[in-house]
């Protein structure tokens, strides 16, 4: 059997559903989760479609799409292909490649589903960690012994750049071109894999349609916030309660995931926003969206007072600056100009431009990283009023960079 390399052992803060039995930090092998979560259950598309309706299921990558309207916007037939977006490429997130590493039967009995659902027999994963490529390839050699499926599973390894994350770049690099988004914005569902059809969405999401359809929709329904019922995973960063991957119900007040008053607030992640408190806030995706923030892909992150948040903002900006797609003006050169106003800003020194640059790259990109990273500067800049004035002051603010927010390389000096 393959070597399997599992992280740090999750932890469920209520209910452990997609975690059910891994908590301690042990990968669950065929027969074990056939024991928690039952037999396969399979769904017509317009079953499937309705329970998800249902239960106001949303995609858990970026978008937060409701899975029903994606499902019935996808064509059922043979050549339909069914794409498992498991690249995680967010420095700051795991819970995907904890499900991967830890639960991949369940994230396979979504997959087989929704392939099942709509006809088809073409699964592909994409895939960039390793112990998740190994978890998930032990997990296949399990079901060709001891449950044999029709469908072909395909299991691919893919660059960790973030930008490569995004679905369409994931679609064009396993169709062999490069794994940036490309500028015509064609939805999968017209013309995905291979030019056809395609349902993609992320590891989660297909987990959350395994448990859906394993509990039923009274159970699944039992828990979490009535306008998105059920727990959700969150990959916590810093001052938390609980740092690493955690499962939580959907109505759990954010601030109970902190450790009383701290440093600013980031939510979703490299793309997300910034916030000063988190006070009225739940983790429910809905909510957050009327709030005007993200969720994205589950990071909340908060930094210790004792560290200088801007030295933070400069790192991540450097790196996604250098994670540009290189297709267009404003990803190439904007976010490189907006890296070098915000390290300008660091060092006490006026950065004139910024401004004029947030509001020149917001819309442009040919892909959502120019967004992204606009987004991710603007609020901080809004949030971390009092410490730009310490460093326009003093040219610093006196804390230490503490490499709270991880990266693939770079950060603050």
């Amino acid at each position: 059997m393959s070597t399997v390399q599992v992280p740090g052992a999750p932890v469920a803060l209520g209910s452990a559903r997609l975690l059910a039995g891994v908590t301690h930090g042990a990968r669950a092998d065929l027969a074990t989760h056939r024991h928690r979560h039952g037999p396969q259950h399979h769904r017509t598309l317009e079953q499937l479609a309705a329970e998800a309706a249902r239960v106001r299921l949303l995609g858990r990558g970026g978008a937060g799409f409701p899975v029903s309207t994606k499902l019935l916007a996808v064509p059922a037939g043979r050549r339909t292909q069914v794409v498992v977006n498991g690249s995680e490429s967010e420095p700051a997130s795991r819970k995907d490649r904890t499900l991967m590493t830890l639960a991949p039967h369940l994230v396979l009995d979504g997959a087989l589903i929704v392939a099942r659902a709509l006809g088809t027999r073409h699964v592909t994963f994409a895939v960039h960690d390793q112990g998740a490529h190994a978890s998930l390839r032990a997990a296949l050699e399990e079901r060709a012994r001891l449950e044999p499926v029709r469908e072909r599973v395909e299991l691919h390894r893919r660059p960790a750049r973030f930008v490569s994350g995004e679905i369409r770049a994931v679609l064009r690099g396993l169709d062999g071109g490069p794994a940036v988004p490309p500028s015509r914005r064609t939805l999968p569902s017209e013309s995905g894999l291979h030019g056809a059809p395609t349902f993609a969405s992320n590891v989660e999401t297909f987990a959350q349609i395994a448990l859906l359809v394993s509990l039923g929709l009274a159970e699944f329904g039992s828990v979490g916030s009535p306008e998105e019922p059920g727990t959700t995973l969150l990959t916590l960063v810093g001052d938390v309660r609980t740092p690493g991957v955690v499962e939580v119900p959907t109505d759990l007040p954010l601030d109970a995931l902190l450790p009383g008053p701290g440093g600013p607030v980031l939510l979703g992640g490299y793309h997300g926003r910034w916030v000063r408190d988190v006070a009225g806030l739940s983790v429910a995706r809905p909510g957050l969206k009327a709030a005007g923030l993200p969720l994205n892909a589950g990071v909340i992150a908060r930094l210790p007072r004792a560290a200088c948040a801007l030295a933070e903002v400069v790192a991540v900006t450097r790196w996604l600056a250098a994670q540009s797609a290189g297709q267009c003006g404003p990803c190439l050169f904007g976010t490189a100009g907006l890296a070098r106003d915000v390290e300008e800003l660091f060092r006490g020194r006026a950065a004139p431009a910024v401004d004029a640059r947030l509001l020149g790259l917001a819309g442009r990109g040919a892909c959502a990283h120019p967004d992204g990273t606009t987004a991710f500067v603007a609020t901080a800049l809004d949030v971390l009023g009092e410490e730009l004035a310490a460093h326009r002051r003093h040219g610093g603010c006196g804390r230490p960079y503490a490499a709270v927010l991880p990266l693939d390389g770079g950060g603050a000096r």
